[in-house]
Protein backbone atom coordinates (compact mmCIF):
# COMPACT_ATOMS: atom_id res chain seq x y z
CA UNK A 1 0.00 0.00 0.00
CA UNK A 2 2.85 2.48 0.72
CA UNK A 3 4.36 1.59 -2.48
CA UNK A 4 1.32 2.83 -3.98
CA UNK A 5 0.87 5.75 -2.31
CA UNK A 6 4.34 6.47 -2.96
CA UNK A 7 4.40 5.87 -6.62
CA UNK A 8 0.52 7.59 -6.94
CA UNK A 9 2.55 10.49 -5.44
CA UNK A 10 5.24 10.58 -7.65
CA UNK A 11 3.16 10.66 -10.44
CA UNK A 12 0.72 13.41 -9.25
CA UNK A 13 4.05 15.97 -8.45
CA UNK A 14 5.49 15.21 -11.63
CA UNK A 15 2.02 15.33 -13.48
CA UNK A 16 1.75 19.05 -11.81
CA UNK A 17 5.20 20.08 -12.61
CA UNK A 18 4.43 19.19 -16.36
CA UNK A 19 1.37 21.23 -16.73
CA UNK A 20 3.00 24.12 -15.08
CA UNK A 21 5.39 23.97 -17.36
CA UNK A 22 4.16 26.01 -20.18
CA UNK A 23 5.66 26.43 -23.88
CA UNK A 24 7.56 29.59 -24.18
CA UNK A 25 6.63 32.21 -25.98
CA UNK A 26 8.57 32.57 -29.25
CA UNK A 27 8.96 36.33 -30.17
CA UNK A 28 7.82 37.82 -33.22
CA UNK A 29 10.65 38.94 -35.20
CA UNK A 30 8.45 42.01 -36.22
CA UNK A 31 6.90 43.54 -33.21
CA UNK A 32 8.32 46.88 -31.71
CA UNK A 33 8.46 47.90 -28.10
CA UNK A 34 10.14 50.23 -26.12
CA UNK A 35 12.96 47.65 -25.69
CA UNK A 36 12.75 45.71 -28.24
CA UNK A 37 12.71 45.19 -32.13
CA UNK A 38 11.82 41.69 -32.50
CA UNK A 39 15.07 39.57 -31.26
CA UNK A 40 16.89 42.90 -31.25
CA UNK A 41 16.99 44.72 -27.93
CA UNK A 42 18.47 48.01 -26.28
CA UNK A 43 21.43 45.93 -25.24
CA UNK A 44 22.41 43.70 -28.22
CA UNK A 45 25.62 44.36 -29.32
CA UNK A 46 26.98 45.03 -33.09
CA UNK A 47 28.64 41.24 -33.01
CA UNK A 48 25.26 39.34 -32.04
CA UNK A 49 23.49 40.73 -34.84
CA UNK A 50 23.77 37.73 -36.53
CA UNK A 51 21.63 36.02 -33.23
CA UNK A 52 19.19 38.97 -33.43
CA UNK A 53 18.99 38.72 -37.59
CA UNK A 54 19.48 35.10 -38.36
CA UNK A 55 17.50 35.12 -41.86
CA UNK A 56 18.54 38.21 -43.30
CA UNK A 57 21.24 39.89 -44.86
CA UNK A 58 23.35 42.08 -42.56
CA UNK A 59 25.40 44.59 -44.79
CA UNK A 60 28.06 46.73 -43.01
CA UNK A 61 29.69 49.09 -44.86
CA UNK A 62 33.29 50.97 -43.44
CA UNK A 63 33.22 54.33 -44.82
CA UNK A 64 36.42 55.10 -43.19
CA UNK A 65 34.95 58.16 -41.36
CA UNK A 66 35.13 56.55 -38.40
CA UNK A 67 37.19 59.39 -36.71
CA UNK A 68 34.33 62.25 -38.45
CA UNK A 69 31.40 61.03 -36.10
CA UNK A 70 30.15 59.02 -38.76
CA UNK A 71 28.37 55.63 -36.92
CA UNK A 72 28.72 53.33 -39.91
CA UNK A 73 25.07 52.15 -40.10
CA UNK A 74 24.13 48.65 -40.55
CA UNK A 75 21.52 47.85 -43.15
CA UNK A 76 19.51 44.78 -42.55
CA UNK A 77 17.71 43.43 -45.67
CA UNK A 78 14.58 41.01 -45.41
CA UNK A 79 13.68 38.79 -48.24
CA UNK A 80 15.98 41.11 -50.63
CA UNK A 81 14.93 44.18 -49.25
CA UNK A 82 15.88 46.72 -46.90
CA UNK A 83 14.23 46.58 -44.01
CA UNK A 84 15.93 48.10 -41.04
CA UNK A 85 18.78 50.80 -40.84
CA UNK A 86 20.59 50.45 -37.43
CA UNK A 87 23.12 52.85 -35.74
CA UNK A 88 25.30 51.78 -33.40
CA UNK A 89 26.72 53.78 -30.24
CA UNK A 90 30.09 53.77 -31.92
CA UNK A 91 31.89 53.23 -35.32
CA UNK A 92 33.76 49.88 -36.02
CA UNK A 93 33.45 48.21 -32.28
CA UNK A 94 31.80 44.79 -32.30
CA UNK A 95 30.80 45.78 -28.93
CA UNK A 96 28.87 48.68 -29.32
CA UNK A 97 25.05 48.36 -28.54
CA UNK A 98 22.39 49.63 -31.37
CA UNK A 99 21.54 53.28 -30.20
CA UNK A 100 18.58 54.22 -33.29
CA UNK A 101 16.93 51.55 -35.20
CA UNK A 102 15.43 53.13 -38.76
CA UNK A 103 12.14 51.21 -39.55
CA UNK A 104 12.13 50.96 -43.36
CA UNK A 105 9.26 47.93 -43.78
CA UNK A 106 5.54 47.67 -43.24
CA UNK A 107 5.84 44.25 -41.34
CA UNK A 108 7.45 45.79 -38.31
CA UNK A 109 4.47 46.59 -35.86
CA UNK A 110 4.07 48.93 -32.93
CA UNK A 111 2.56 46.50 -29.70
CA UNK A 112 -0.45 49.44 -30.66
CA UNK A 113 -0.16 47.66 -34.52
CA UNK A 114 1.33 51.39 -36.05
CA UNK A 115 3.87 50.96 -38.90
CA UNK A 116 5.01 52.57 -41.81
CA UNK A 117 1.58 51.62 -43.46
CA UNK A 118 0.17 53.77 -40.84
CA UNK A 119 -1.26 57.51 -40.67
CA UNK A 120 -1.05 60.50 -38.50
CA UNK A 121 -4.50 59.45 -37.25
CA UNK A 122 -3.22 55.69 -36.23
CA UNK A 123 -0.79 57.33 -33.74
CA UNK A 124 -2.68 60.31 -32.55
CA UNK A 125 -5.38 58.12 -31.67
CA UNK A 126 -2.55 55.27 -29.81
CA UNK A 127 -0.10 57.42 -28.34
CA UNK A 128 0.36 60.24 -26.61
CA UNK A 129 2.57 62.45 -28.69
CA UNK A 130 5.71 64.58 -26.97
CA UNK A 131 6.39 66.45 -29.69
CA UNK A 132 6.14 67.88 -33.06
CA UNK A 133 9.23 69.00 -35.12
CA UNK A 134 9.25 71.11 -38.59
CA UNK A 135 12.19 70.43 -40.09
CA UNK A 136 13.23 71.63 -44.04
CA UNK A 137 11.31 68.62 -45.89
CA UNK A 138 9.33 66.63 -43.13
CA UNK A 139 7.48 66.85 -39.95
CA UNK A 140 8.81 64.40 -37.09
CA UNK A 141 6.71 63.23 -34.62
CA UNK A 142 7.73 62.35 -31.48
CA UNK A 143 6.18 59.29 -29.08
CA UNK A 144 8.45 59.17 -25.91
CA UNK A 145 6.21 56.24 -24.68
CA UNK A 146 8.07 53.81 -26.95
CA UNK A 147 11.11 56.07 -27.88
CA UNK A 148 9.92 56.49 -31.69
CA UNK A 149 10.30 59.53 -33.87
CA UNK A 150 7.58 59.47 -36.61
CA UNK A 151 8.73 60.75 -39.78
CA UNK A 152 5.36 62.43 -41.99
CA UNK A 153 6.69 64.25 -45.36
CA UNK A 154 5.37 67.83 -45.91
CA UNK A 155 3.73 66.69 -49.04
CA UNK A 156 1.49 65.35 -46.81
CA UNK A 157 0.67 68.41 -44.81
CA UNK A 158 -1.11 71.47 -46.20
CA UNK A 159 0.49 73.56 -48.58
CA UNK A 160 0.19 76.65 -45.94
CA UNK A 161 2.51 74.44 -42.96
CA UNK A 162 4.35 73.07 -46.00
CA UNK A 163 7.58 76.18 -46.24
CA UNK A 164 8.42 77.93 -43.52
CA UNK A 165 10.00 76.44 -40.78
CA UNK A 166 9.03 78.73 -38.34
CA UNK A 167 5.78 77.83 -38.00
CA UNK A 168 4.95 76.07 -34.62
CA UNK A 169 2.89 73.37 -35.70
CA UNK A 170 0.32 71.19 -33.94
CA UNK A 171 -0.79 67.48 -34.02
CA UNK A 172 -4.20 69.18 -34.71
CA UNK A 173 -3.09 70.87 -38.05
CA UNK A 174 -1.66 67.51 -39.56
CA UNK A 175 -4.13 65.88 -41.66
CA UNK A 176 -5.32 62.23 -39.91
CA UNK A 177 -4.44 60.90 -43.44
CA UNK A 178 -0.86 62.08 -43.68
CA UNK A 179 1.31 58.75 -43.64
CA UNK A 180 4.29 57.95 -42.16
CA UNK A 181 7.55 58.03 -44.38
CA UNK A 182 9.71 56.19 -42.07
CA UNK A 183 10.25 56.13 -37.82
CA UNK A 184 13.22 55.72 -35.65
CA UNK A 185 13.13 53.74 -32.43
CA UNK A 186 15.85 55.29 -29.88
CA UNK A 187 17.95 53.38 -27.16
Amino acid sequence: MKTQLKYISILTIASIVIASCTKEKKQDPFQISKQHIGLLTDSTMVKDLDIAFPNDSIVTSIKGDEFAGDNNDIEIYKEGKKSLILTPSQALDSTAVIESVLILNEKYKTDKNISTLSTFKDINDNYKISSINNLISTVVVTVNEINASFTIDKKELPANLRFDMTLNIEAVQIPDNAKIKYFIVHW
